[in-house]
């Protein structure tokens, strides 16, 4: 991937052609996936040896949002594990997404990477999946079946978003006005072409902290 910048133009972004007898680039295809939050190329590769594309921008006062290609499952996985390795022992994440989006397959990720080795469900119906076997005690949230915002309070889960501990909230809209806030948000939306889109966007010192410790990792 190269980049350029004349004087009056924006920078872009290009992919370059991939000759398959260039040994080089194939032996990039082994490296761990990379993230960069700053304004300058990298080229970042999967394990599955399938590229994806940063790009990389600040839209608001809060710090740098991250956004990048995932073309498939394997690549949601990895970018979830690494995610686990920039965690601190306190955040709340609220993951945004149509169905089938990814959300749950990040978690799964994530939670990998914090070392949990058991199954993992969404909570579609038990609305909280705690996950205390892991290096960090993590909640997984799924509030795909409320029809009114008020069940989150009836089901006492404000009490979950007390004390340590990470807290992963899929369907974060549907428990409004009463759900805290997020530190970090993650989006994935569908690609018409295929894959996934995915976007970091903190909201807090520790959500510009974390993302901090993704791109640093």
């Amino acid at each position: 991937m190269t980049t350029g910048i004349q004087p009056g133009q924006q920078p872009w972004l290009g992919v370059p052609e991939i000759d398959i007898g260039n040994t080089d680039l194939i032996e990039a295809k082994r490296l761990p996936p990379s993230l960069d939050t700053r304004s300058q190329r990298r080229e970042i590769t999967l394990p599955t040896g399938k590229f994806i594309v940063p790009q990389a921008h600040s839209i608001d006062d809060n710090g740098p949002t991250a956004s990048m290609h995932l073309l498939d499952e394997s690549a949601t996985l990895s970018i979830g594990e690494r995610l686990a390795k920039a965690l601190p022992d306190r955040l709340t994440i609220h993951l945004i997404g149509d169905l089938g989006a990814g959300k749950t397959t990040l978690c799964r990720g994530l939670l990998r990477g914090l070392g949990y080795l058991g199954k993992v469900k969404s909570p579609t119906y038990t609305l909280v999946e705690p996950y205390k076997d892991s290096r960090i005690v993590v909640y997984h949230f799924d509030f795909y079946r409320f029809t009114d915002a008020n069940e989150f309070l009836e089901a006492g889960l404000d009490e979950y978003f007390e004390g340590s501990g990470i807290r992963l909230v899929e369907w974060p809209e549907r428990a409004q006005p009463f759900l805290p806030e997020a530190d970090l948000e993650i989006r994935l939306q569908i690609d018409s072409g295929g894959g996934r889109t995915l976007t970091l966007l903190p909201l807090s010192p520790e959500g510009r902290k974390c993302l901090q410790n993704l791109d640093s990792s």
